[in-house]
């Protein structure tokens, strides 16, 4: 904390002594016609100097004297406007630009800039969140059409998986600052709002890999939100059947001070009502977030960044009815429930950064941050099953009813879970850059401090004995017991060049790097080097190519110290991945439309890895470092003008992840029952061979070889303002098994997840337009949507609910997502 102060007073000094004298720019921006531009934009790229005109068409801003700078006038329906400037301290200097048309008619469908192509970040549209037809309205939701590599299983939850990764694998930062999620949670209906508020946000980036030093220690992705500073007064609401949204925003009028408020509240209980497990749901999320700039002057700025959330699940199941197998071997089961489940996530998140730019070329970053969490989760539920075979005449009218009972049994389920969680951290990053070439640097430390107290445990009685069976006692299924407290500090850092240069006209970028990562907890200092190239060759057809290699180090976090009995591994290792990438875009024309195609191909040598075991969205790690892996695939991607005027994405991905446990091979014994021999994991006494068996490279559970996704947009010709919205997703089965945690016993397959949802929208108001319907004109812009979830109603299983019968057959009986439900939204700006 001393070293974070004195940075700050060095920053105070430093700017009290190189601010003394600034110079001012002011000027009108008019066009050919000399009718002034209102909102143009006019300022030094890569810095806080700019403003935007007023709808007279003037400005005025201020930058330091004596040094020369580019300005840049921009607006969306007029060309560029660059010019260089050299300013003395104190000056005042008139500059009015004058902007030209653009020779280009701007349709309802605006191709974004691309800036950074030769990056390895795709920019994603964010706008498409408000009308993508998706149960939780996340940003996440639109990672699969829109990135490469992106899978999503689950309906119900914003996690993502990227390139053969899991969840935790995946970094998110909003506004340069890493944030965090709730380490409890289990299931989709529990998880609730994303960190991500889309009503606050201004840019997206994702990369799938090969991503450059500056972002830190995860395996797999890099999701970067930008939330927007706004400049004008306005504000948005949107309700409908599962909860409502409403944000505002304000600038002060020099521009100096602005804010941005959002608020959120959440209930999926209507979804919830159409699982296969009946009760009573009662679902609550609330968040509330806010984004405050203050800027002293051209060279200082302070911003604050705050979240709050609350999150409450209750549940009290009653009954499930179930039926699965095959016609000719149907099976159906019956089970009865007694008790309840309440779990509570409360979350807070601040953080507070200085900015200090004393040239147009070096800007320079102090953030202070802190994530706190408190979960608790608790539950008894009892359950007692019947499980039968179902009649398979077709001929007989009791077709599909119980023929007869196979087995019965009960369990019971029990947990009192309690995490608090305390992760602070100061950083200091800086860049410069001069004729095109850049620095960048970052110092942080961070401080983790967890509680953790597990008190779970499950009792299975199947047939009339528990389970497991010894003869005489009774025994738990499973126990898990453990209080942990974990305080631990890191000190990681990074240096990254980047050069932009021509070579034989070709444009070619060059991005060099390093990471270091030292945590005190088991002594460990990772060094995580990096190299991207990229090179826009000068031909006709608009390519870029794009090659990267690098190593990812993970350092664990808690959930992967944590074992699958609730035991912390004080010998735990960073995990890491080397990463190789190839890839390629190229944007062209086709029926005299925009269109892009995106290409890439990978491999991902994985060592030190952790495996670990996937229910739903809960992840349970082994905590060792015991196994080897790899993952590797082709990733693609269209997007472009399918319908005139509106944008459409399609993505597909064919991959193969592997992982090889180095302590799983067993003992397989061949026992004699007579004439009959068989092999099994056990002699039973008779046992007359015996021999070592190695499984090798077995699936990772997020092994999902193909998978395809679109987003198609389409609209009403003559109506342009009544539009649809279809999202696909197609993904091929996960790796399951039975809970033995025995990891090379997880070849079972899952069915693959398929996916429609639609959307209908109505433009109600346009933006600057009159409405027939008075009270309508005091809105920016007003539309009423229409959402069918799961169009095709298609049973997508998430899990298994594994039972034994009388004969000690086990059964994996699907647990299903939500079915065919309808939404109904209204979404106003103003």
């Amino acid at each position: 904390m001393r070293s974070s102060l004195f940075i700050a007073a060095v920053f105070v000094f430093l700017g009290l002594t190189l601010t003394a004298q600034d110079a001012t720019i002011k000027g009108v921006i008019t066009d050919l016609k000399g009718n002034p531009i209102e909102a143009a934009t006019i300022g030094v790229p890569g810095t806080v100097y700019g403003t935007s005109s007023d709808p007279s068409g003037k400005y005025s801003f201020t930058l330091p004297g004596d040094q020369t700078y580019r300005l840049i006038v921009r607006h969306i329906s007029f060309e560029e406007f660059v010019t260089n400037i050299s300013v003395a301290a104190g000056e005042q200097r008139s500059l009015s630009p004058v902007l030209g048309g653009k020779a280009m008619e701007i349709s309802t469908f605006t191709k974004s800039e691309e800036r950074n192509r030769e990056r390895p970040l795709r920019k994603i549209e964010g706008g498409m969140a408000k009308f993508n037809p998706s149960v939780t309205g996340s940003v996440e939701s639109l990672l699969p059409a829109q990135a490469l590599g992106v899978s999503i299983n689950n309906e119900l939850s914003s996690q993502y998986s990227v390139r053969g990764g899991n969840f935790d694998e995946n970094l998110v930062y909003v506004n340069g600052i890493q944030v965090y999620r709730p380490f409890l949670i289990r299931s989709g209906q529990q998880e609730g709002l994303s960190f991500i508020n889309s009503d606050l946000v201004s840019n997206i980036a994702f990369s799938s890999g090969g991503f450059e030093a500056i972002y830190g220690d995860k395996l797999s992705s890099v999701l970067d939100i930008t939330y927007k500073k706004p400049e004008k007064f306005g504000g948005s609401a949107s309700a409908g059947l599962l909860g409502f949204n409403a944000h505002l925003e304000n600038a002060s009028d020099n521009k100096r001070f602005t804010q941005i408020h959002g608020v959120r509240y959440y209930s999926n209980q209507y979804l919830l009502g159409s699982l296969d497990t009946e009760g009573d749901y009662r679902p609550r999320f609330i968040d509330y977030q806010t984004y405050l700039t203050y800027a002293f002057n051209t060279n200082w700025e302070v911003s604050f960044l705050g979240n709050f959330s609350q999150n409450r699940y209750q549940f009290a199941p009653e009954n499930r009815q179930a039926s699965f197998g095959t016609v000719s071997s149907a099976v159906g089961l019956n089970v009865f429930f007694d008790g309840q489940e309440i779990d509570a996530y409360q979350t807070s998140f601040g953080a507070l950064t200085l900015q200090w730019t004393p040239r147009y070329n070096l800007n320079m970053r102090l953030i202070a941050s802190a994530f706190q969490t408190t979960e608790s989760e608790t539950f008894d539920i009892e359950g007692f099953y019947r499980l039968s075979e179902l009649e398979n005449d077709l001929s007989k009218e009791s077709f599909g009813d119980e023929a007869y009972v196979i087995g019965t049994g009960s369990f019971l389920d029990h947990a009192r879970n309690y995490l608090d969680a305390l992760v602070a951290s100061t950083e200091l990053q800086g860049e410069y850059s001069k004729n095109g070439h850049k620095w960048l640097w970052g110092l942080k430390y961070r401080h983790d401090d967890i509680n953790d107290r597990l008190n779970e445990w499950s009792l299975v009685d199947s047939v009339g004995f528990s389970v497991p069976y010894n003869g005489t006692d009774v025994n738990l299924f499973e126990t898990i017991k453990s209080d942990n407290r974990v305080a631990t500090n890191r000190v990681m850092g990074y240096l990254q060049r980047d050069w932009n240069f021509d070579l034989d006209s070709h444009q070619v970028f060059l991005s060099t790097g390093a990471r270091f990562h030292y945590w005190d907890f088991n002594q460990q200092t990772t060094f995580s080097p990096r190299i991207l190239a990229s090179i826009r060759p000068n031909w006709d057809a608009d390519w870029q190519f794009r090659a990267s290699w690098g190593f990812y180090h993970q350092p664990a976090f808690y959930r992967e110290m944590r074992d699958l009995y609730g035991n912390v591994n004080p010998a735990i290792r960073a995990q890491r991945s080397i990463h190789y990438v190839l890839g390629a875009d190229y944007n062209f024309k086709m029926f005299k439309r925009s269109f892009k195609f995106v290409g890439e191909a990978y491999y991902k040598h994985l060592d030190q890895i952790i495996p670990y075991e996937l229910d739903n969205v809960r992840i349970r790690y082994y905590a060792t470092n015991n196994a080897t892996g790899y993952a590797t695939g082709v990733d693609l991607k269209l997007n472009g003008e399918f319908v005139k005027g509106i944008e459409s994405w399609i993505s597909m991905s064919i991959m193969k992840t592997m992982e090889d446990l180095i302590d799983d091979e067993y003992v397989l014994y061949t026992v004699q029952f007579g004439d009959t021999t068989i092999q099994s994991e056990k002699t039973f006494g008779r046992a007359i061979d015996s021999s070592t068996v190695y499984p090798g490279f077995i699936p990772r559970p997020t092994d999902q070889r193909v998978n395809f996704a679109m987003t198609f947009q389409d609209y009403v010709p003559g109506l342009e303002q009544i539009k649809a919205h279809l999202s696909l997703l197609y993904g091929t089965g996960l790796p399951t098994g039975p809970p033995s945690y025995t990891r090379w016993k997880d070849t079972f397959r899952m069915p693959p997840y398929r996916r429609v949802d639609i959307g209908f929208s109505a433009r109600l108001k346009g933006e600057g337009k009159e409405s027939k319907l008075a009270f309508l004109n005091k809105l920016e812009s007003a539309w009423v949507t229409l959402e069918v979830f799961n169009l095709l109603a298609v049973n997508n299983t998430i899990s298994f609910l594994w039972v034994k019968d009388a004969r000690n057959v086990e059964y994996g009986v699907p647990n299903y997502l939500t079915a065919r439900r309808v939404n109904l939204k209204l979404i106003v700006r103003f």
